[in-house]
């Protein structure tokens, strides 16, 4: 087993923060993805343009990724089902966590919320403990 650095992923993560930090300095807001679309479901009289604008970039970032070939995970049509079961489950928790990882993870924590550290040290125990039981039982 050998070691590689993963340029892509610390690239994105450099990307993350910097974007993170340009909407917090420049507007207040703060880079949470369930907040933002939260805040399309339940709109606030102009306070839309920027959150469908955050949206949309993110959706179309994967045609600027392209010429870079960094290849993104294809999804199976049998998997449609529990795709969308999983984001409802994920969208369910972010409302009992008050917040999703970008959010904590990665604004909250850069502002030193206990909350925020609290719910991201959460996150990676599960995280964590769901790849050692698929690691143990194989995949479901």
């Amino acid at each position: 087993m050998t070691f590689s650095i993963p340029w892509h992923a610390l690239l994105g993560g450099m990307l993350l923060g910097l974007s993170a930090a340009i909407l917090m300095l420049f507007s207040g807001k703060v880079a949470g993805i369930s907040g933002i679309v939260n805040g399309l479901i339940q709109p606030k009289k102009g306070d839309t343009a920027w959150r469908a604008a955050f949206i949309i970039a993110m959706i179309l970032s994967a045609v600027f990724i392209a010429p870079f070939d960094i290849n993104l995970p294809s999804l199976r049509p049998d998997s449609y089902l529990l795709i969308a079961l999983a984001g409802l489950l994920v969208g369910v928790g972010t409302r009992l966590g008050n917040g999703c990882t970008s959010g904590h993870g990665i604004v909250g924590m850069g502002r030193f919320s206990v909350r925020s550290i609290v719910a991201t040290v959460v996150f990676m125990i599960s995280a964590i403990v769901v790849v050692y039981f698929r690691q143990l039982f194989g995949a479901i």
